[in-house]
């Protein structure tokens, strides 16, 4: 590096173009060099400026200093007019856009705008009524209204001009708890919160809602349900069962039939305001639902109730743990009533025990009562007829060394096979059954529908218990032969006597009666399925038979005055739990049979004889039904066989 002074410039050294100093750095500005460097004198008030470069020239020579330009302000109007025309272009594209929709896509924009204003509901189809054979109600369904609320919108609500304010959850509250019979603190405190959706009550009738809608309360909505009501209580509720808070049916004939009563829903789209309730003559468009069939049972709201009414007093005052009774339509195989004890009110299912009608579901061993399936097939098969005689012990052994004995101890009976039904004398039975051939004994209980669901319409129906013959054992062999080693439900026992009262000829017993469809069209039921069982002498004959049983038998406290009476009185043990079975099983009138009845208790303490305990409830419903169907009296007196001989 070279530092030049005078020195140099006077020992002759060539001058050299001044050169600016280095741009990183500081000094003084470009006027005052100038002012400092006058044309023809320099002045040496100090040090120079020292600039630094590299040894040697600066190549292509001194370069000439750069003035340096004013800053320019611009014209005000100039930039006055770029923003108008700015602004002009923003105004020409919010035009040009507002005619592109509105001239092109205007429709389309309505549309989407009024798309985001629709909500949709459900149209629930109205559930089918279920009535009794004459048409009377046993379960319909009425309107009903699920009241919700938009807590954040309802947040915001207030009654414009009242004094003192009315607004938000508690205000909305003191309006609605008078119309839903609720207390307004509680409501008020369902009503607050931060929730979009929130049910508030349930089963609203229409004429609350009507109310609650006039006040016109932002965020308070509704859905419109349905309830299922039963008018007649308990009325039959263990064969109804009842429906779910989902409208769907839960046990007994609402459940079986529950894809025709329920229906096809349908819906409607509607226009809403920003408090979600429908904008009155906005858009609206719906599709109607269709109703669900209705269905006529068969039984007879009369006699049901009648038949519960005899079976809860019954047991209740003989102690025992449950009871039935059966009443079925001998010629067609309509059920007329099927009543259990403590039949549970559907209108409260909680309640109770809705699990079904233990008429099908539950099973026992007959006893006595189906010792009139040995009789017929002693008559089919010609190893006796009711004349047939008999000395009759207390007790009697096979010869497989089984011992069978009667109820009551007694001298050896001179009976006629009449006499054995009459007496129910199992041990004249085994005398009597040990001659039909043990696999004709099994076809006879199986063709009377032992061991098989008879098909009736509801659901969880039991088959019941029929070994085949191969599986008994050497005494069970004996003891089907009077209704034990074997059991059934009340309805197949019941059925037995039906089929022999319709001359031997098996109907299957059925609930519905027909289905009424939404345009009220009525269509009946096919007819039940029919078998002959036995020939009609046989039936007529083992009919007289059974009318011995009534008239000076084991039965005669099931007699109706006026009328000729057919029955047989039953006791069975039970081994699983400990227990007896007393029953009564009859057919009215025998002379012209109409209708079989039958009446089975569980357990029964005051006494565990079926003449005693279930024949007096027979005579009590049998006795109503023929006045309710309006069946006149016998016209002739019975011409009995005789029951013992000499």
């Amino acid at each position: 590096m070279t530092q030049r002074g005078p020195e140099n410039e006077r020992a002759g050294a060539p001058r050299r173009a001044p050169v600016r100093a280095a741009r990183t750095a500081p000094g003084p500005g470009r006027d005052a060099l100038r002012a400092q460097q006058a044309p023809g004198a320099r002045q040496a008030t100090g040090p120079r400026p020292v600039a630094t470069r590299p040894d040697g020239p600066l190549p292509g020579g001194p370069r000439r200093p750069r003035p340096i330009r004013p800053t320019a302000t611009g014209d005000p109007r100039r930039r006055q007019g770029l923003l108008t025309v700015a602004v002009l272009v923003l105004l020409a594209l919010f035009a040009a856009r507002l005619v592109y929709i509105q001239g092109f896509r205007g429709e389309a924009v309505a549309q989407e705008a009024l798309v985001k204003r629709l909500s949709t509901a459900s149209l629930l189809a109205a559930r089918g009524q279920i009535t009794d054979a004459h048409g009377v109600q046993l379960a319909t369904s009425v309107e009903r209204y699920t009241l919700t609320v938009d807590q954040k919108t309802l947040a915001t609500w207030k009654v414009r001009g009242s004094a003192p304010l009315v607004a938000g959850p508690s205000g909305a509250a003191g309006l609605l708890a008078p119309i839903l019979g609720l207390n307004a603190a509680e409501l008020g405190a369902k009503l607050a919160g931060e929730s979009r959706y929130k049910i508030v009550a349930k089963g609203v009738l229409p004429e609350q809602w009507h109310a609650i809608r006039e006040l016109g309360i932002d965020g308070i909505l509704a859905e419109r349900t349905s309830a299922r009501v039963y008018p007649n209580k308990a009325l039959a509720g263990n064969l109804l069962g009842w429906v779910s808070s989902q409208g769907v049916g839960a046990t007994g004939l609402e459940a079986l039939l529950d894809a025709k009563l329920q229906g096809t829903p349908g819906s409607v789209v509607y226009e809403h305001g920003l408090g979600g309730q429908e904008i009155p003559g906005g858009f609206q468009k719906q599709t109607d639902s269709v109703p669900g069939s209705s269905v006529q049972l068969t039984l007879h709201g009369d006699l049901q109730w009648k038949a519960e009414e005899a079976i809860n007093s019954q047991v209740a005052a003989t102690g025992s743990d449950s009871g039935a009774i059966v009443a079925i339509d001998t010629r067609t195989g309509e059920i007329l009533a099927l009543a259990d004890s403590g039949s549970v009110d559907p209108n409260s299912p909680k309640a109770g025990n809705l699990t079904g009608s233990s008429a099908v579901s539950d099973v026992f061993e007959p006893g006595s009562t189906a010792k009139v399936i040995t009789m017929a097939a002693a008559l089919e098969t010609g190893v006796a007829n009711p004349l047939s005689q008999f000395d009759v012990p207390y007790a009697y052994t096979t010869s497989n060394n089984q011992m069978f004995h009667d109820s009551h101890d007694h001298a050896t009976l001179k009976l006629t096979m009449t006499g054995i039904l009459s007496e129910s004398s199992n041990a004249g039975t085994v005398m009597l059954g040990q001659n039909i051939p043990q696999q004709v004994r099994y076809d006879y209980l199986e063709k009377f529908g032992f061991g098989a669901r008879t098909g009736v319409e509801l659901p969880d129906e039991s088959p019941g218990i029929l070994h085949p013959s191969a599986e008994w054992d050497g005494r069970s062999k004996y003891a089907v032969l009077f209704g034990q080693s074997v059991s059934v439900t009340a309805l197949q026992a019941t059925e037995v006597y039906a089929t022999i009262a319709n001359h031997g000829v098996r109907v299957q017993p059925h609930l519905i009666k027909g289905w009424t469809a939404p345009d009220g069209t009525f269509t009946p039921t096919t007819a039940a399925p029919s078998t002959q069982v036995i020939s009609s002498t046989t039936a007529d004959t083992v009919m007289t038979m059974l009318e011995s049983v009534v008239d000076g038998g084991t039965g005669s406290s099931a007699a109706i005055p006026g009328y000729r009476v057919a029955g047989k009185t039953g006791t069975a043990q039970k081994f699983n739990p400990d227990g007896i079975t007393a029953s009564f099983i009859g057919v009215v009138p025998a002379d012209d049979p109409h209708i079989a009845v039958s009446v089975i208790l569980q357990n029964p303490k005051s006494s565990i004889y079926g003449g005693a305990v279930a024949a007096p409830v027979f005579s009590d419903v049998a006795g109503y039904a023929l006045q309710e169907l309006g069946i006149a009296p016998s016209g002739t007196a019975a011409q009995l066989f005789a029951t013992t001989w000499q």
